[in-house]
């Protein structure tokens, strides 16, 4: 995985809190230096305002979303004060705050969306195994997402490892990350979410994804987690087609997270599952 890469996914997934350009660069195995050189280089952005615009991007959609607490917005914004952070807003949006908030609308607001790099690499893509498994509930955070602009997902990631450990009926140190296309809309739905037992008492904001028993292929993917989408695609553009097997009615498809998996570092486990339709049943 390209240290440029590395560094967009760590700041995608880390921006909620302070970061240093420091950590940013370590984590992508480069000297300060040379990691704003490249990141200018391959993004035509300088790598500070390009992390501060993302905070502010993230904080702007926070306040249209009507949050309750703008100073709580600005701490997370990475702000000691409510007014060093309206007039970081200012200077970036052209306005304040409280009439994002106040207005419930983003737009007139130009706002960064998250860098998208391609990995170009093709992965050698083992065999995958074949398991049954019984029906599971998943409860977590979910948003919707644009086919090929899957970017912010990391950053919803970053909102559910807050609960993580602390979720009501949660029996394992696993997560799941579970995708479904939405019928006759251009998005797909993501729920960042781990295993749970029925009828809990789970937080306001979580949703709850039935998953029924049915066969998976499961594929094992190596390196850094910023190039899972390369996996997927090569299970779904590679093997898929050759096995002759189809997929089955839901979910599209499950990410599972090990209890490895290290989220401040994006290694450890990762697996994609595809659902497989019964062989015998006629497509």
């Amino acid at each position: 995985m390209h240290p440029v890469a590395k560094a967009i996914w760590y700041i995608e997934s880390h921006f909620g809190r302070a970061i240093a350009l420091s950590e940013i660069a370590a984590m992508a195995g480069m000297s300060r230096h040379h990691l704003s050189r490249r990141f200018n280089e391959m993004t035509g952005q300088n790598l500070n305002r390009y992390l501060r615009a993302r905070r502010l991007s993230e904080a702007a959609r926070q306040l249209a979303g009507g949050a309750a607490n703008i100073l709580t917005v600005a701490l997370e914004a990475g702000y000691g004060s409510h007014e060093a952070f309206t007039r970081a807003f200012r200077a970036a949006f052209g306005t304040t705050p409280e009439a994002v908030r106040a207005r419930r609308d983003l737009s007139g607001l130009t706002l960064q969306e998250p860098i998208r790099m391609s990995n170009l690499e093709k992965p050698n893509l083992p065999a995958p195994r074949i398991e049954t498994l019984d029906a599971f509930t998943i409860a977590g955070l979910g948003g919707d997402f644009e086919p090929g602009k899957a970017a912010g997902i990391p950053a919803l990631w970053q909102r559910f490892n807050d609960y993580f450990g602390h979720i009501p009926g949660q029996a394992e140190k696993t997560a799941y990350g579970v995708c479904t296309m939405q019928p006759g809309k251009p998005h797909f739905h993501y729920v960042a979410g781990v295993r749970i037992a029925k009828n809990q008492d789970l937080p306001a904001e979580f949703e709850t994804i039935a998953v029924p028993a049915q066969t998976w292929a499961v594929f094992a993917h190596h390196g850094h987690v910023n190039g899972i989408a390369a996996t997927v695609d090569a299970a779904f553009r590679t093997w898929l087609p050759a096995s002759g097997r189809k997929i089955g009615a839901f979910p599209d498809m499950l990410e599972f997270y090990g209890e490895d998996f290290d989220p401040e570092t994006g290694l450890g486990r990762v697996e994609i599952w595809l659902p497989l339709a019964d062989p015998m049943t006629k497509s």
